[in-house]
């Protein structure tokens, strides 16, 4: 266990890295699954690792060693380490709890507030008119979710780019693209080097919902501009109320390379796997696959490994 509970905890430095490099190379929507599953593997392995530390210095205290039934201490040579990291393992464990339970709760706040708001104005099927002059539009998720677009944004778009628009936050909904930023933004409570994944997460999920909207009006150029031009709007003018955390948005993220993804010959789905894949990036695949199979099997073999170490204790035989 000494050696392989800390696997977890080091993994993220490897992961991560080569989990952005790799999802700039893939489709959006593959992109946003790769990101979106790895940060949930690596989250859950961090804190069954400090977990496990904790319990296995607890364990090696006379009051709960008596309350474990242990006839005797713990077999092994890592008790100089897990004594010593054990309470700073409880209180990062404590600290990712309460910041999980924090930001879930806060989530939900937000989203509450916000349709509350979007509720008491003029609804047209699942369009949200607000009468704000400063130009915006976000998708707004729920049951049923909202496109909330503001007055100031509908004056700035013609009505072909006000189509693509709102079926770009409509993509948004139906993927329910909120919850994938909830997940990193999650997994981000038990390692902090997580955090990394949200700005390229947040970025392929722009770039499916302007793929999505791209085929639903069957023009990727106008598409483009009427992103271009809401962006502009929004840019170009003061600003206006809050837009809701939980909140998705054609107007955020790098839209220069966006439109310029959108103006491009083909979409990335398109394009021939040799090029879109080359060696390099099977390379980075294959690395990042490595690193999250270390982070889940040293999770297991370190728990194992205190599983065994607690029944000799209490004088079974290991295994029966």
């Amino acid at each position: 266990m000494i050696f392989a509970v800390w696997v977890p905890l080091l993994m993220p430095l490897l992961a991560v890295p080569a989990a952005r490099r790799l999802a700039e190379s893939l489709p959006p929507r593959a992109a946003a699954w790769l990101l979106t599953g790895c940060a949930a593997v690596l989250a859950a392995c961090t804190a069954a690792a400090l977990g496990l530390l904790a319990v296995a210095g607890a364990l090696r205290l006379p009051p709960v060693a008596a309350f474990g039934h242990l006839q005797r201490g713990l077999p092994g040579t890592d008790a100089v380490v897990t004594v010593p990291a054990a309470p700073i393992a409880g209180a990062l464990l404590a600290c990712g709890a309460i910041a999980l339970a924090r930001g879930a709760l806060r989530h939900r706040a937000e989203l509450r507030a916000a349709r509350r708001t979007a509720d008491g104005h003029a609804l047209a099927g699942d369009l949200c008119v607000l009468p704000d002059t400063q130009p915006d539009a976000y998708a707004l998720p729920g049951r049923p979710g909202r496109v909330v677009v503001t007055a100031g944004m509908l004056r700035a778009l013609p009505s072909a780019e006000r189509e693509a628009l709102f079926a770009h936050e409509r993509a948004h909904l139906a993927g329910r693209h909120h919850l994938f930023l909830l997940t990193v933004a999650l997994a981000a409570a038990w390692h902090p080097l997580l955090r990394a994944l949200r700005a390229p997460l947040a970025y392929a999920l722009e770039r499916w919902a302007d793929e999505a909207a791209a085929a639903r009006v069957g023009d990727r150029q106008l598409t483009a501009r009427a992103i271009g031009r809401a962006a502009l709007a929004t840019r170009t003018h003061p600003a206006g109320p809050p837009r809701p955390g939980p909140a998705l948005a054609a107007t955020t993220g790098p839209v220069p390379r966006r439109v310029a993804a959108l103006l491009s010959p083909e979409p990335p789905a398109a394009r021939p796997r040799s090029r879109s894949v080359p060696g390099a990036h099977r390379l980075i695949a294959a690395a990042l696959l490595a690193c999250v199979a270390f982070s889940a099997a040293g999770a297991v073999d370190a728990a194992a490994d205190l599983h065994q170490n607690v029944e000799t204790a209490q004088g079974e035989h290991p295994g029966r």
